[in-house]
Formats: C-alpha cells, structure tokens, sequence
C-alpha cells in the first residue's frame, strides 16, 4: 500500500493545516509518513502545494503521481489534474470556486456549505476536507476524532464538538459520491504510533540534548523554523533564544556566549552566512567552540528563498580567511540530523573550533516517521574547564601548546587565573604577538595538529544496498531518501548500492574506510546532487582523485521525486 495525496491553494487558504492534520493522523496509526511542502515567498496568495505520501513500509521522497488531489482553488485543478494517478480523484468546492468542472476525475464536495450546516462556521472548512480524504480512503472516521479532540480541546469542548462534526459529515459526503474511489488501505496489524518529525525539529532536538544554552539567529528560509522550534522550547530547557538584527551579530553573540562558557548555536542560509564569514575567522582564531546550522537555498543572491538546493558545500568548506579547521556534517533525514547535530556539538567543544550542520529546505521542511530516537547514542562530556579543574593549577595560558594542539578551555570567572584570547595572532597566553616563530607554532597547533585527530572521528559514507556494487549511486545531504528507494526500485534487476555521505568535512580517510576502494571496483559510478557543478563529486576528486562516470544534477529549486528519478537513472545506466 502506498498513496500519495496533494493539497493545493493559495498561501493563506490553510492547506498545511490540512497536510498536518492528515500526516499526524497517519502516523499515529502506524503508518509510514513522508511529507513535502511547495511554497512560494508570500504571505498571502500564490500557488503553494503540500504533499503526503503514507505507506505500510518505510518510505522518504515524493513520487511526481498523486491519488487524491484537494483543490482549494482553480488554479490548483489546471496546474495538477495530470497530475492524478490512473484511478486518482481531484476533491473541490464548486460553490467557492463559482463554477462546476466537468471530468469523471473531479469530485464536488461542498467543504463551505457542509461546514455552516454542521458547524456553524466557514472556519470547519479544512476539517470537511480531511474526513472527506477519508471518506474516499475507505478509511474510519474515528481516529481522525481522537486527534481533533486532543488539538482543540484547550479550545473547549464545543469547538472539539463542531469539528468532529464537520469531519463526519465530509467524510459521509465523499463515501456516498465517489464511485471511483477504491483505494485499498489495510489496518496495521499492531498499531504503533510513529514519530512525526520534519528536519528543523531533529536539529534543534540534537542542539537540546548536546547541551545548547544559546541560539542567536537572524530569520532567514529555510533556518527560520529551527529558531522557531528553539524559541518554543526555551523555557523548559534553561536556553536563551535571541534574534539578533542581523546574521554578524548573531554569530558574535554565539561566540561571545561560548567564551563565557556555554554550547552556543546560531543558524542562517547562504546569504546569511555570506555575513557571518569574517566571524567564523575569529572562531578559528581564537578556538572558540561553536556550532553554525546552514540551510541550503537556491543563489546567487537572494536567489529562490522558498525552494532547496544543495550549492553551499563547498563555499562551507573554503569559507573565511586564513587556514583553521572545522566540521561539516549534512543530515539525510531528521534521524541522521539528531545524532550528526549532537556530533558537532561534540567535536567543537571537543577539538575548540567552528562545526556546522548543513541542511537544505528539503530537509528542514519535509516530515518522516520514525520508530523513535535513542538518546543512548548521544555524545556528552564537558570539555571546559570549570571552578573545580582551575583551582589546583599555578598557571592557566589559554592557548597553551600540546601535542592534540588542544588547549584547557577555562570558564571566565570561575577561578583567579584570568582568561585571555585576541583575534590578532597571540601566543600561549593568548596576548598580540608579531614574531615569526610564535605565529608558525600558533598555526602548528591550531591546524596542524588537530586535523588529522578530528580526521580520524570522521566516520565513512553510508553504504546501502547490494554487495555486489556493480553500479554505485552516490550523494549527500537530503537526498537519502530518495536515493535509498531508488536502490529498492532498481535493485530487483540491477546490482546497485548507494553510497552517501553525511560527513563531508574533514572527507572521511580512504586509507582507513574501504569506500574509495568500491568506487574504483564498480562498473559504473552516478553521482547525484541538487546543484548544477556537482559539488560531492568534485571534492571527492579532489580528496582522491575519483571521477564518477555519470552526474545527474536537479537546480530548479524542487526536489528529486522517486519516479522521475528512477527514469533518468535508467537511462544512464542503459
């Protein structure tokens, strides 16, 4: 069983309350859920479209066919009615939208007139069109009551009363008028409700339970919905939430925060970080430990500020004057966010540099089910220095030499030994300095020092599918997903494996990871990437010297969908 179902309209017309309400919905009820929203940069009016795909095995993309099409508008049927499966149904309100469309695929439910007969409100609407979906799933109506009652019951009973209402009442309406309709959708034997989670949430998750007392950012799409989970978990988790008034002063705040002795995170999009990058020098300067979350969008400029690509890699790489080290982790999925979040937490209080977290609006936006996240996995030791570890020493130099290059972060104030760092080149104590011989053991311990140890904590690309490895599909970032089920797709005929990196920077070590070794073994290599230069492949050649033999590269600000991608895979396989 698998079915997709799109909700489309103009921004402001609700249809994410709707998509929100379905996805909870299926996954309370054990089904697997993936969800991703369209949406245009407007408040108010233009074309958005979400999109649900629910499954009784586990899933992660979008497929371009739908089932179930719900038209809030006009133009919705033009733009998405060739769109529908072969026995796929489009849902619309002819009485809002003044005029009856004709086509054995169209179903006319009155969302408005069955809201006011049995609720007394147009604001019912959206409710009518969820039990209507169920209604022509052939699905019961009594679950979709239980999750009504439990969302508006802080609103009183009598609003739980006229939404259920509302829901039976659609849902009666399209199970009597909608002769197409023989979707198929089997009861899970054990019901086990899924966790609902989108990729904001699993990195601000991860940033909760690594200890993050500080989130500085200015709001920027796609980072705005990790400052806005942030800030609505602020106060049961001791953290400070700040909006700075721009992306510099976000990231001085967080590293004036983690100076005085606090996991500090900030988070932006490309332009934003174009900003931050002076700061990121004074990080790697003075190794002050910071954790930078960046969403990917499409650029130059401000580019399509609602839409996702992958072309920041390596502008995070090269990013900043001067040499200093610092880590790149790209989630797949808000799983691999949680724990490679809570990673870079670890290794920028661990090793005292800039670690970021690389996203796109693929990621932070869409929604996956899980079984549930274990915190058992999770990394957390307190590097610092505090009162207790100060009070035995004769002398603290905050930038001392060692052989890790590592240097004992002190807590300011915490002890009568006086913290000091400049962002001019210093020397063990962390005073200016000009002398060539202080500057090239400075740099020496900084860099030199500590990259091959944080190399070594880099951990090899994923590797999913046959042993074989005849073909090998390789990406990073968001595209797991998608990548994963074209694996299953192809791999009853083919002897295909995915490759995927999610920890880009330092590149994981072939000499102590066998991957480079599979590359070099397959018949044929595809590297796929949202980005138009392909930029995964051109680090890997230039880290290893690897050519992949194909590229498949998707810049038009949407995401690769399972079947499209499937084809072109196809082809260039032959």
């Amino acid at each position: 069983m698998d079915y997709s179902i799109r909700i489309g309209g103009q921004a402001g017309q609700g249809l994410q309350t709707i998509g929100t309400v379905l996805s909870k919905l299926f996954a309370r009820l054990g089904y697997h859920v993936f969800s991703h929203q369209d949406f245009m940069s407007r408040i108010r009016g233009g074309h958005n479209f979400t999109q649900i795909r629910f499954a009784d095995h586990r899933i992660g993309s979008s497929r371009p066919q739908v089932d179930i099409l719900i038209a809030l508008d006009r133009n919705t049927i033009d733009l998405h009615r060739r769109d529908l499966t072969a026995g796929g149904t489009a849902i619309y309100d002819s009485e809002t939208l003044k005029e009856r469309i004709e086509g054995a695929e169209l179903l006319d439910v009155p969302f408005r007139r069955i809201a006011m007969e049995t609720a007394g409100s147009r604001l019912m609407e959206n409710t009518v069109a969820v039990g209507a979906v169920l209604g022509m799933l052939g699905m019961d109506v009594g679950p979709l009551a239980g999750l009504l009652s439990d969302t508006f019951l802080p609103k009183g009973q009598d609003v739980v009363d006229k939404n259920i209402a509302a829901a039976r009442a659609g849902h009666l309406h399209a199970a009597k008028n909608c002769p197409r309709c023989s979707f198929e959708v089997p009861s899970v034997k054990v019901p086990q409700p899924l966790m609902l989670i989108d990729g904001s949430a699993g990195i601000g998750m991860g940033a909760l339970m690594s200890g993050c007392r500080l989130y500085s950012a200015y709001p920027m799409t796609p980072s705005t919905g990790l400052l806005s989970f942030m800030a609505e978990k602020s106060r049961g988790h001791s953290l400070v939430v700040e909006q700075a008034e721009d992306e510099i002063c976000a990231l001085q705040m967080a590293l004036g925060a983690s100076f005085a002795g606090v996991r500090s995170m900030t988070g932006t999009a490309g332009g934003g970080f174009a900003l931050m990058v002076e700061g990121l020098s004074l990080a790697g300067m003075t190794e002050t430990p910071v954790v930078i979350y960046v969403g990917g969008r499409p650029a130059p400029a401000t580019g399509l500020p609602t839409r996702t690509e992958q072309a920041d890699l390596l502008f995070l790489i090269h990013a900043a004057h001067g040499e200093f080290p610092r880590v790149i982790m790209a989630p797949g999925n808000p799983e691999q966010a949680f724990y490679l979040t809570n990673k870079a937490f670890d290794l920028a209080e661990k090793y005292q540099i800039p670690a970021f977290v690389y996203g796109d609006q693929h990621l932070a936006d869409s929604e996956w089910t899980l079984p549930g996240l274990d915190t058992t996995r999770l990394l957390y030791h307190d590097y610092r220095l505090r009162a207790a570890g100060l009070e035995g020493m004769a002398a603290y130099r905050r930038h001392a030499y060692s052989d890790t290059g590592v240097s004992p972060l002190a807590e300011p104030g915490a002890s009568r030994h006086l913290v000091v760092t400049d962002s001019d080149e210093h020397d063990e104590e962390g005073h200016i300095i000009e002398d060539a011989e202080t500057r090239v053991r400075m740099v020496d311990k900084r860099l030199l020092r500590k990259m091959p140890l944080i190399r070594e904590e880099i951990s090899p690309p994923l590797l999913y599918g046959s042993d074989n490895q005849e073909i090998i599909l390789a990406g990073f970032g968001s595209t797991l997903g998608v990548l994963q089920e074209a694996v299953d797709e192809l791999s009853a005929r083919r002897d295909i494996a995915l490759m995927h990196f999610s920890e880009i920077w330092p590149f994981p070590d072939p000499e102590r990871h066998d991957f480079l070794a599979r590359l070099k073994n397959a018949r044929q290599t595809i590297c796929i990437e949202n980005n138009a230069t392909s930029q995964l492949a051109r680090l890997v050649r230039a880290e290893t010297g690897f050519e992949f033999n194909d590229r498949l590269n998707k810049f038009d600000g949407r995401p690769f969908l399972l079947d499209t991608l499937v084809a072109d895979l196809e082809r260039a396989i032959g």
